[in-house]
């Protein structure tokens, strides 16, 4: 999974969407419940290696998209598990196809 691009791609997409589940509830816990910022101390830097780590592995693709679908890409990052929902419609619509190996024939 993690030796292709896609495979990153898709991982991160997951974990992206995650975190971010993460830092809401940290987030609702800091703010709305108990004023404990200990969910938001973890969940946050987590969220964020994730988010770059996301964003390159896309810009990664880049080669493989067209602009529209680089944008769409990057632009979900943004509302929470957006990621997922880009990554199911990418994978729907074959933008996440594997490029086919290079196999070596053998005389």
């Amino acid at each position: 999974m993690l030796t292709s691009p896609v495979g990153r791609f898709r991982l991160l997409a997951l974990a992206e969407a995650v975190s971010w589940a993460g830092l809401l509830i940290g987030m609702f816990f800091k703010y709305v419940v108990v004023g404990n910022e200990i969910g938001v101390k973890i969940f946050g830097p987590i969220h964020g290696a994730i988010f770059v780590g996301y964003v390159l592995v896309t810009l990664m693709l880049a080669q493989r998209w067209d602009r529209r679908t680089l944008v769409l890409g990057l632009v979900a990052s943004i509302p929470p598990f957006g990621t997922v929902v880009f990554e199911r419609w990418a994978n729907r619509t074959g933008r996440l196809t594997e490029a086919p190996s290079a196999q070596t024939s053998k005389d």
